[in-house]
């Protein structure tokens, strides 16, 4: 499985080079070879109520299992532009669906949703901008090392990269303004319609340690619940690096909220406590986490959120109240019921009882 996927994907081997020429990544509207285009800002460690803030635009639906919403669709899939806007309160209006032939315009250095959210510039220095009495929003985006590849696949099929960005600006939830000055983290995805890959269950995390640290968590299973990836992405932003780990990082759901069902007719278990954690013989990294219980459906097939976390790097203990996620399982509920039921049983061979709510 390993072996198969290093031959197609290219993100291993580039996650390990240096990265200290010039970026010339892609960054462009959809076109006749790429028909599906992904672009995220995703700022963690905001002021409470707000706790984080995150963009997510699908433009193009693919029917990549994990990114597709049916239920947005409106006419046709590839005339479907999706749009999630979410900070932690209650909302209503987070998730829109545009006809993109209808509703939106793009060019190369503009992305413009009806009348609501405007994103220009280009990802060195970008614009966001979103009109909304519930939450809107004017943030400048200034985007820079380190990189950092979730996917490169080969013959350019496909890739998906992201880069740390300093996101400053003015947000305002229900007529009270939030000045922010935040690390955080912009991302861009390009598909050429990828509709067989099989990845059905993902999970993103994201934290900052203070303003010269950022902390990257993913990992994703196919249908199978077989393991696809397990990364940690340790960025040290002042000095432009970046650590990459890929081998031995370990991911628990610990505790589980009642299953759910989706707008997609799709059932699913939310985490409720979770821990993951990578060590060698020099560098050991954990972090526990409680989620807020603030999930946003309209990540794809899944939700966003934050959470509480504990984090130990070697003997050094962080902890926050405004941790950034996106999880999203499709499997089926066997795969789902089954990891259950075995961190069931590792508390039980631990004498440790643990309940789970139905």
């Amino acid at each position: 499985m390993r072996l198969f996927q290093d031959l197609l994907d290219q993100s291993r081997q580039l996650n390990q080079t240096p990265h200290n020429k010039k970026l010339n990544l892609p960054y462009h509207v959809p076109n006749h070879k790429y028909k599906t285009i992904i672009v995220g800002l995703k700022v963690p460690n905001l002021p409470a109520p707000l706790h984080y803030l995150n963009f997510f635009t699908a433009i193009g639906v693919d029917e990549f299992s994990i990114f597709y919403n049916e239920s947005a669709i409106q006419t046709t899939a590839l005339d479907t532009a999706v749009t999630l806007v979410s900070s932690s309160p209650h909302m209503i209006g987070q998730l829109n669906s545009y006809s993109i032939s209808h509703e939106c315009f793009f060019n190369q250095q503009e992305f413009q949703f009806a009348q609501r959210e405007h994103l220009s510039g280009h990802f060195s220095s970008l614009l966001l901008e979103r009109a909304s009495d519930e939450l809107g929003f004017e943030l400048e985006i200034e985007a820079a090392k380190p990189l950092n590849y979730f996917s490169k696949l080969r013959f350019n099929l496909a890739e998906h990269w992201s880069l740390t960005a300093f996101c400053r600006g003015v947000i305002v939830y229900k007529q009270q303004e939030y000045k922010i000055n935040e690390i955080a983290s912009f991302e861009f995805a390009r598909s050429s319609y990828l509709s067989y890959l099989s990845c059905a269950f993902y999970v993103y995390q994201l934290i900052n340690i203070g303003n010269e640290q950022q902390i990257i968590f993913v990992q994703c299973r196919n249908t199978l619940s077989q393991l696809m990836y397990s990364r940690i992405y340790f960025k040290n932003i002042e000095k432009q690096n970046i650590q990459y780990f890929d081998e031995d990082v370990e991911f628990h759901i610990r505790r589980l909220y009642p299953k759910i069902k989706t707008p997609n007719n799709q059932f699913m278990y939310l985490p409720r406590e979770f821990e993951w954690s990578y060590s060698n013989e020099n560098l050991s990294i954990v972090l526990e986490g409680h989620s807020r219980g603030d999930f946003k459906f309209g990540l794809g097939a899944g939700f966003v959120g934050s959470f509480y976390y504990t984090l130990k790097v070697n003997d050094e203990i962080f902890e926050g109240a405004s941790g950034y996620g996106e999880y999203i399982d499709c499997r089926d509920l066997k795969w789902q019921e089954q990891n259950k039921e075995d961190e069931m049983m590792k508390k039980f061979e631990q004498a440790v009882p643990l309940m789970f709510k139905k």
